[in-house]
């Protein structure tokens, strides 16, 4: 929503936004694009008077803003919708679908067709560092947005991704998440079919070939060619082109359809973050970026704010940030930085606040995601189950306190110089981070 207001502004419009509990870097990045940011949702805001309310996901039934906008029969409209009717009817829309890395290969994609000169609008959620903000619009025909599952809006229960009518999309991964509205992963796998319905027979679709759960997706009808990443070639199912693939060795060559197309060099950690760039490198391909552009886009690519993201050190002690909040992301996350650390210490620091974590659906999966960690720290403040009991499985090395102060206190008594903490939330985590930094000075 705040790349929405961001675009709605470079389009001329004045906007003004609410919300409860905004912070950074969305909230400074509102600030600079000068949106005026209102706290809460008092009914006085109508007094605005504006042409329409834009609506997010966030906002339900009984919220007193959206009841005076219902009684008083005033406009509005989600904000998926209002993207789509005003800016996406026009452009070649590239969109990147998938559990987990959607922001990171968004950003790297939208990266590879800047490098290329294509000037691409994008609405990501998070700021690529390579561009400093969220969202823009531009005069190109292409447009790389990040194609979210979850829900459109109170009055609109289809997955937000089925508004962009993508020319070429990337379905990355797919795992069981949001369990407070979807009730298994069958159900899903069906809002990813409703996507695949909307891609065109002129358009691509880019697919996780490691994935059954996209293969049962494709097989439910597919009517666009599709190329894979990350699985060996194998023949066509279907007729899909299942065997088209796209493969990276140990060496970080890059192949397609086995030959070799060039080697991939960067900074970032992780397999997930290879299998992101072949999906990427795929999709810039179809907009007719060569491979070989692509690569060096990629070799000069800054991975997304609070993706890792080294925010200081302290006494030989690293502090990074980052988003993971689903165990199988906690779980790259912390293997791609031991890849990169070694045998030094890890201090895995975590707050379960997503939806999902909160309905404790995966807390039996968090044990074995951490467990590349050498102590973890979890913050059990607001939880509905038992994380205690939930992290009995790693014995000693796991610490859960309730008050926020206690777990910085608790860090701080156990780290080392030459540590490395890891701090995972999918929230501001109370400003965790500055105050342990603070705390460790």
């Amino acid at each position: 929503m705040g790349g929405i207001a961001a675009i709605a502004q470079q389009a001329g419009h004045r906007v003004t936004g609410c919300d409860a509990n905004v912070y950074p870097p969305m909230s400074t990045q509102l600030e600079a694009q000068g949106i005026e940011l209102i706290e809460g949702f008092g009914i006085e805001q109508l007094e605005l008077k504006p042409d329409v309310f834009v609506i997010g996901n966030v906002v339900s039934r009984g919220n007193p803003l959206m009841e005076e906008i219902l009684n008083r029969n005033l406009p509005y409209i989600s904000g998926p919708q209002w993207l789509a009717d005003t800016l996406l009817r026009d452009k070649w829309v590239l969109a990147v679908a998938g559990t987990h890395g959607k922001t990171t290969t968004t950003s790297m994609l939208a990266w590879i067709l800047e490098y290329a000169g294509l000037n691409p609008g994008f609405l990501i959620g998070g700021v690529p560092q390579n561009f400093g903000i969220s969202a823009r619009i531009t005069d190109s025909p292409f447009f790389v947005i990040e194609a979210d599952e979850y829900d459109t809006a109170f009055f609109d229960k289809r997955s937000k991704f089925v508004h962009y009518h993508p020319r070429t999309a990337i379905l990355n991964n797919l795992e069981y998440d949001h369990a407070d509205i979807f009730p298994d992963l069958a159900a899903i796998e069906t809002q990813f079919h409703h996507l695949v319905r909307t891609v065109p027979g002129n358009g691509l679709v880019v697919s996780n070939g490691r994935e059954e759960s996209m293969r049962r997706v494709l097989e439910r009808g597919c009517w666009t060619q599709v190329e894979t990443f990350g699985s060996a070639p194998s023949p066509a199912v279907g007729g899909l082109g299942w065997g088209n693939g796209w493969q990276i060795d140990s060496d970080d060559n890059v192949y397609f359809n086995g030959k070799v197309q060039g080697t991939l060099q960067w900074e970032l950690m992780g397999e997930h973050n290879r299998m992101n760039a072949l999906a990427a490198l795929a999709a810039a391909r179809h907009a007719g970026v060569p491979i070989a552009q692509g690569l060096a886009a990629l070799k000069e690519f800054k991975n997304v704010k609070r993706r890792m993201e080294v925010l200081g050190t302290v006494r030989g002690i690293t502090v990074y940030d980052d988003f993971a909040h689903h165990p199988t992301a906690i779980d790259t996350t912390v293997a791609g930085l031991r890849s990169r650390v070694g045998a030094a210490r890890i201090l895995a620091v975590l707050e379960p606040r997503s939806n999902t974590m909160k309905l404790g659906v995966m807390k039996d999966a968090l044990p074995g995601s951490l467990k590349d960690a050498d102590l973890v720290f979890c913050y059990a403040g607001n939880l509905g189950w038992d994380a205690r009991g939930a992290l009995a499985p790693l014995g000693d090395k796991a610490v859960v306190k309730d008050d926020l102060n206690d777990l910085i206190e608790a860090i701080a008594a156990a780290v080392k110089p030459g540590d490395h903490i890891l701090v995972m939330s999918n929230g501001g985590f109370g400003g965790i981070h500055e105050k342990l930094l603070k705390r460790l000075a």
